[in-house]
């Protein structure tokens, strides 16, 4: 979203120029491989240890560190690894967002006219929004396993969140935006008011 944002701001007459359907399957590819370089070692990795304590998880998710966490030994070198696949599949993720969100903000700005402006800056805000809903509660499940500070049943709620929050506001985000879909909702809530 923010890649096309950029380049619909900052290259509007060239964005079917620049996003053609190469260059989407090669975003997707690179992404895809991403996660299986990633995240594809987890259960082998898992597989190894040794469990001799409980077998039981306080989860309602399979969780790679609540995993590593039933292990009797030492998994310091698993518990870093997982704190670096963290970082590249949030953090970078969210500083080339970040990054890019950055860059549409500084083009957005230096448009002469106050209605194109407003109209990117209108169109960013939803994205905004969807990338804030996302990450803000993707950080927590994946640092709180590795700090140990955060009592379980608050650990499980906030990961439950991050899996339910995020998609069930997508739609409410993007139909807000939507002005029929608001009219709509509006006029429902207007009726249920009198």
């Amino acid at each position: 979203m923010a890649f096309d944002s950029y380049v619909a701001i900052c290259n509007p007459l060239r964005h079917s120029a620049i996003l053609t359907s190469q260059a989407i399957a090669k975003i997707r590819l690179s992404v895809g491989m991403r996660g299986v370089l990633l995240l594809g070692p987890h259960p082998f990795l898992v597989q190894r240890l040794p469990h001799c304590r409980t077998n039981v998880i306080s989860h309602t998710y399979c969780e790679f560190m609540a995993l590593v966490k039933l292990a009797c030994v030492d998994t310091t070198v698993m518990t870093a690894y997982s704190l670096v696949v963290a970082f590249f599949t949030g953090g970078l993720g969210l500083l080339l967002v970040v990054l890019s969100y950055v860059m549409i903000l500084w083009a957005t700005f230096r448009l002469s006219s106050k209605e194109a402006r407003c109209k990117s800056l209108s169109t960013c805000s939803s994205h905004i929004c969807v990338m804030l809903v996302f990450y803000t509660p993707a950080f927590f499940p994946f640092l709180s396993h590795r700090f140990d500070h955060v009592a379980p049943h608050v650990h499980i709620l906030i990961a439950n969140m991050y899996l339910l929050f995020p998609p069930m506001m997508n739609p409410i985000i993007y139909g807000v935006r939507t002005p029929g879909i608001r009219q709509r909702v509006l006029h429902i809530l207007s009726m249920k008011a009198a």
